[in-house]
């Protein structure tokens, strides 16, 4: 069978579907009017942390700065590597990475997800203590119905990797994945995948990274069009294989571009020991 996602830098067979989560999906942030978060993104929790506003992408740290800090993060994960930005702990699966100031930072057992369009009941992928970035960056109630769907311009989070076989199969599976839930339902052929590439973050986190993009994504509506997903796979202080994954709009003013992303991946560290046994998001 073909692969589903052109990988034309990493041939393989087709991606095989992700675990269901055991949240049921459902509606997502609702405020004056119903809204739906795009995909549908799940909220079993809704506590929103109060955002401050822009983005502060700040300067080049120098060697021996962030030394200092990927140190002092491995005494205090809390602690932020990048001075003035925030700080998101998933203790379930026991890891930690900082967003800019201008993220929202979600609660922890809040799970972010996408159902499949054809079938409302199949989770396609989530995660757990997600941080959004311009969660309300395009509104629009595509059917008249009242119900108005809100689309954030960049989601990260972390979540279990049940069933992998190493950090860079996470990556390869994954990544790709977010593009298709998020972005091109039902359209895979518009998304595209780089290989692994093996990565180490600021505090010594050792994995591996897919970088995937869509091409041509349907545009259903205003909201609507292409985006990117970076997944990064590692090992927590368990042993399970975790991911830390990113995906965002591209190709329209104020999108996340690859250097942030990757300052945003250089921070995921660990965080203690993971509280929940399961390998599920």
């Amino acid at each position: 069978m073909q692969n589903p996602y052109h990988q034309p830098t990493h041939p393989g067979g087709p991606y095989p579907p992700p675990f269901a989560p055991s949240q049921e999906p459902g509606g997502g942030r609702r405020i004056s009017r119903k809204r739906l978060v795009t995909g549908v993104c799940v909220l079993t929790a809704l506590a929103v942390a109060a955002a401050a506003t822009g983005v502060a992408l700040g300067v080049r740290e120098n060697r021996e700065r962030a030394s200092a800090a990927a140190a002092a993060s491995a005494a205090d994960p809390t602690k932020p590597l990048v001075a003035g930005w925030k700080t998101v702990i998933n203790p379930k699966h026991g890891t930690a990475f900082d967003v800019p100031p201008g993220w929202e930072v979600l609660e922890p057992d809040v799970f972010s997800g996408y159902e499949d369009t054809k079938d409302k009941e199949k989770v396609l992928i989530g995660h757990t203590a997600p941080a959004f970035y311009k969660s309300q960056w395009c509104s629009i109630d595509a059917n008249g119905d009242g119900q108005v769907t809100d689309v954030r311009l960049a989601n990260v989070g972390t979540k279990g990797a049940g069933g992998a076989k190493n950090p860079a199969d996470i990556a390869v599976k994954e990544a790709p994945t977010w593009v298709y839930a998020a972005y091109t339902q039902p359209d895979k052929s518009v998304v595209t995948a780089d290989k692994p590439v093996e990565y180490t973050t600021k505090s010594g986190l050792r994995g591996s990274y897919v970088k995937a993009r869509s091409s041509g994504a349907p545009r259903p509506h205003r909201c609507a069009g292409d985006g990117q997903a970076v997944v990064f796979g590692f090992k927590n202080s368990r042993g399970d294989l975790v991911s830390w994954d990113f995906y965002g709009r591209t190709g329209v003013p104020g999108a996340v571009d690859d250097a942030l992303i990757m300052r945003i991946l250089s921070t995921v560290r660990l965080a203690g020991d993971p509280k929940d046994p399961g390998p599920g998001p």
